[in-house]
């Protein structure tokens, strides 16, 4: 009997569950929709940016959905893009509509995934790049370089997505007028996730005082060399250097990645790897012809990787610390100021025979120092491009 006369509150009660359940799904669906559209605006995004940036392909990744981002990164990105580009065009055209304070409002009024003021402002900033009557400027190497280690990264599966690629080409057009500012930003600072990236192939590399110049001083943990007032009465042997001013590393590498960083002098030195059969006795240039891979500094100034001919490097590179980092497999041998973490040069060969790490100095004051692992600090930084 209570039974019957609870019914008529029963049939309404599953009726409005099933009604809830319903809206509930229509509500997923169109976030999802809506998060959908956000990946291919990204992906349009890339496309237009390839067309404008024609000397890397990187972002084809992205418009091919070879790389597809995370819902969240797509709403950040667009967002953060937006409020970047909104700023930056109010600064050149304070007469412009202000987007900014419409940017603020629009989530508040219509719901966390109303991207598209967002989009606008995006949409409209490439429009601009586009209709300009000459291409921007692209700001150099180090932008290459750069793109082409990220591109390395995430095919190896070191990083997520192609986010800081995409970040990286927008940041140089976005500064493309000034190719000054844009060139020491990009010098002064590296992607975080690249350099923690090198970082990590961080090898504990000790000098070999038997393949040492005679004229050198090596300290007794076999980290630090200088020249020596006087020449030493050591035995000859192959593995010796008895020409030029220089020591290899005592382990060689014949796979994998490895990363050293050297405290280097003032004056004089090189730093890079030797090949096995490389002939270490007499004056012969320790070049690429040679089997030495280096860079080398002269006089203070005179900054070179010894290619054949050899490659000038302009004097404001010249650094304090070298990071020297090896790909065996991938033939790279780069070269980086290891307090700036930028790029300086880099070899590419095909490697077949072992390796050694190579030191060379003569400076008779300040030390050559390998600097240990555990001083090697990764970028914690969380921002785009790291400001330490």
């Amino acid at each position: 009997m209570m039974k019957d006369c609870l019914q008529f509150l029963i049939k309404p009660a599953k009726k409005l569950k099933i009604r809830l359940k319903e809206s509930h799904k229509r509500v997923r669906l169109e976030k999802k929709e809506l998060l959908v559209e956000n990946q291919l605006f990204i992906m349009e995004l890339a496309r237009e940016l390839n067309k404008i940036c024609q000397r890397s392909n990187i972002l084809s990744h992205i418009w091919t959905s070879e790389d597809i981002w995370p819902a969240s990164v797509c709403c950040d990105f667009i967002m953060e893009w937006a409020a970047v580009l909104d700023k930056r065009m109010q600064y050149e055209k304070p007469g412009k509509k202000d987007w900014k304070g419409h940017l603020v409002c629009m989530p508040e009024a219509r719901g966390e995934y109303d991207m598209g003021p967002h989009k606008r402002v995006i949409m409209d900033w490439t429009w601009a790049i586009k209709s300009r009557p000459q291409p921007p400027v692209w700001p150099g190497e180090p932008v290459l370089m750069m793109l082409d280690d990220l591109e390395f990264q995430w095919k190896r599966g070191c990083l997520p997505n192609l986010l800081p690629a995409m970040e990286l080409v927008m940041l140089a057009m976005l500064n493309a007028d000034s190719p000054v500012k844009v060139w020491m930003s990009l010098c002064l600072c590296f992607f975080s996730t690249v350099w923690n990236w090198i970082c990590d192939a961080a090898e504990d590399v000790t000098l070999d005082s038997y393949s040492a110049n005679p004229d050198l001083l090596i300290s007794s943990d076999e980290k630090r060399m200088r020249c020596g007032l006087e020449r030493r009465d050591l035995p000859q042997c192959q593995r010796r250097f008895d020409g030029w001013w220089c020591a290899v590393g005592k382990k060689g590498f014949t796979s994998g990645r490895h990363y050293w960083e050297v405290e280097v002098g003032k004056q004089d030195w090189r730093l890079g790897v030797t090949k096995a059969s490389a002939v270490r006795q007499g004056f012969r240039s320790l070049n690429t012809d040679t089997g030495h891979l280096t860079l080398r500094l002269e006089r203070g100034t005179d900054l070179k990787a010894l290619t054949v001919p050899s490659t000038p490097l302009p004097q404001s590179l010249v650094p304090k610390k070298v990071g020297v980092y090896l790909d065996y497999e991938q033939g790279q041998l780069s070269f980086y100021d290891a307090e700036k973490r930028s790029h300086l040069y880099t070899y590419n060969q095909k490697f077949s025979e072992e390796l050694y790490p190579v030191f060379g100095t003569t400076e008779v004051v300040k030390e050559l120092v390998i600097r240990p692992v555990a001083v090697r600090q990764p970028c914690l930084c969380p921002g785009l491009f790291c400001k330490s």
